[in-house]
């Protein structure tokens, strides 16, 4: 029998946003490792199969992540090799900020063995709802914010701006769960290349059961380094100016525009 994984998303809000598809993964599963945000949450997936592991007390103070990211995976990719069918459950989409579920899908792939992934309701997606933000409207961009900060990156201040993981911006230890307000100044320092400091921005986290609140917090940019920030926290940036439109191309369009009606009211004629 041949092993298989399926990484599924279990959604932000506990029990709301989890498909019918990902709870059927889980349900049918040899084993499943868990990656949730809350003890509760755990609990709530341990209801559906009895044999759960879970992947968080891998975690800890002073231990780099890519260690920690390393041994999960290698625990999941064996129980696929002992040829189980294994489900990797994680919060949110297993996609989106996810490591973990990427580079294990690439392995067991690598092993010529079927390893596939199922979406969940993301943080994106929250934020989306809650804030009531149309990326169609005016664009938005997405960032993780250390490696925004680490590369020479495009900001386009006619669209949003979305900065994920504010809370840990400037880490290049990989070791730390939040940095103090001293990092979050330099980041303050590179976003005043293209906002005011008054500029209003917001500090957002998602409600991960209905007994929690939206985090929808309206600031000036010069007071993000005294914040209260977490692991959770998304710094969203509204846009500063408004979309500039591209002449050169708007006259060539017009142009083709005028040729297709030419061409329509000829062959009209013709016929």
């Amino acid at each position: 029998m041949k092993g298989s994984l399926v990484c599924v998303g279990t959604g932000m809000k506990l029990g709301a946003h989890i498909s019918p598809v990902c709870k059927s993964h889980i349900e049918n599963a040899d084993v499943v490792f868990s990656l949730v945000s809350s003890a509760l949450t755990l609990e709530w997936i341990k209801q559906m199969h009895l044999d759960v592991r879970d992947l968080q007390p891998f975690y800890a103070e002073g231990k780099s992540r890519a260690d920690t990211y390393r041994e999960m995976i290698q625990l999941i990719v064996d129980e696929v090799q002992l040829g189980k069918k294994v489900v990797g459950a994680f919060y949110g989409h297993p996609g989106v900020f996810a490591d973990v579920p990427h580079r294990a899908i690439k392995q067991v792939r690598r092993l010529g063995l079927e390893a596939t992934m199922e979406p969940g309701i993301s943080a994106e997606d929250c934020l989306i709802a809650d804030l009531l933000i149309d990326p169609g409207l005016t664009g938005c961009i997405h960032y993780e914010t250390s490696q925004f900060m680490f590369y020479q990156r495009q900001i386009d201040t006619a669209a949003h701006l979305v900065l994920w993981q504010v809370g840990t911006a400037g880490d290049q230890s990989l070791e730390k769960y939040t940095t103090s307000g001293k990092y979050r100044q330099v980041l303050v320092k590179k976003l005043t290349e293209h906002y005011p400091l008054n500029h209003q921005v917001i500090l957002y986290e998602a409600a991960i059961t209905p007994l929690h609140k939206v985090r929808e917090y309206r600031l000036a940019l010069s007071e993000l380094p005294k914040a209260d920030v977490s692991q959770h926290t998304t710094l969203v940036i509204p846009p500063s100016t408004k979309m500039e439109k591209n002449t050169k191309i708007l006259e060539e369009l017009t142009t083709l525009d005028k040729r297709d009606k030419l061409y329509l009211v000829t062959n009209t004629l013709k016929h």
